[in-house]
C-alpha cells in the first residue's frame, strides 16, 4: 500500500485533491490532500514543506505529488521526508533557489501563455473561467465556490532553497487542455529542467476537479514501475 501526499496549487486548498483522494482510497491506498495557509503572509514555503512533511510522518512508499505552485513546495519537502517517488501535474518546476516570481519569465511561462491564447482564439486576460474553470463540471465549481483563498505574495518572493533533486523516479503530467500553462511549454520545462518527458492526459490546469479518473489512475500506473 502507498501513501499519496498530495500538494494543492495557489492558495493552499486541500479540498482542489478531494475527487482523486476518493479514487486512490478505493484503490487500497493512503490519499492526505494537505491544506496550506496559502492565504498567510507569516507562512511561505517553508513553512509548506514542513506540513507536507508532518503529513507523510509514519507512513512508508511516499509518492509526493504536486500541482501548480505545488512545484516549489516539493523539492523542499523532499529533503524533510524519505519519498520514494515524485510527480508534478501542470507544475512550476523550480530550479535551486529560485523564487516563483521569477520562474514566469525565466521560463517563459507568459510568452507560452498568449502565444497559445492567439493559437486557441480564447482571451488574453488572465480570468478564472478561461483559463482555469473552463473543463470543470457547473456542481464541482458550485461546491468548492466558498473554498478558495488568494495566495500570500510571499510565497512568490521567498527562494526555493534545496541543493538538488533527488535520485528517484520523478514525472510530470502534462494537462493537453490546460491554458495556463499550456502543454508544449510544460513538456519543454519537463526536459530543460528535470530531463525528463511529461505525460500527456486529457484535461485543464484544474485537472484534479475536471478529470480525476484519468489522473488517478496515471498515478496508480506508477506504483508497478520500477
Amino acid at each position: 500500500m502507498a501513501t499519496f501526499i498530495l500538494i494543492p496549487g495557489a492558495g493552499g486548498v486541500a479540498w482542489y485533491w478531494h475527487r482523486v483522494v476518493a479514487l486512490l482510497e478505493d484503490a487500497g491506498h493512503r490519499a492526505i490532500a494537505v491544506d496550506l495557509p496559502g492565504d498567510d503572509e507569516n507562512a511561505g514555503l517553508a513553512t509548506y514543506a514542513k506540513l507536507v512533511a508532518d503529513a507523510a510522518h509514519g507512513h512508508r512508499d511516499v509518492v509526493l505529488v504536486a500541482q501548480s505552485l505545488g512545484g516549489f513546495t516539493a523539492p523542499l519537502a523532499c529533503e524533510r521526508m524519505h519519498v520514494a517517488r515524485l510527480v508534478f501535474v501542470n507544475a512550476m518546476i523550480p530550479r535551486p533557489g529560485e523564487t516563483a516570481g521569477a520562474w514566469w519569465e525565466n521560463t517563459g511561462a507568459t510568452t507560452a501563455r498568449l502565444e497559445a491564447a492567439e493559437r486557441g482564439g480564447y482571451g488574453e486576460a488572465v480570468n478564472l473561467k478561461t483559463y482555469f474553470f473552463h473543463d470543470v463540471p457547473a456542481d464541482v465549481l458550485a461546491e468548492g465556490k466558498n473554498l478558495q483563498r488568494n495566495e500570500a505574495e510571499i510565497a512568490f518572493a521567498e527562494p526555493c532553497r534545496f541543493a538538488s533533486w533527488p535520485a528517484i523516479p520523478i514525472h510530470a503530467i502534462a494537462g493537453e487542455d490546460d491554458r495556463f500553462f499550456p502543454p508544449s511549454f510544460q513538456h519543454r520545462v519537463a526536459a530543460e529542467r528535470l530531463g525528463i518527458v511529461a505525460e500527456g492526459l486529457p484535461g485543464g490546469h484544474l485537472i484534479a476537479l475536471s478529470r480525476p479518473r484519468e489522473l488517478a489512475d496515471r498515478l496508480l500506473s506508477y506504483l508497478s514501475e520500477t
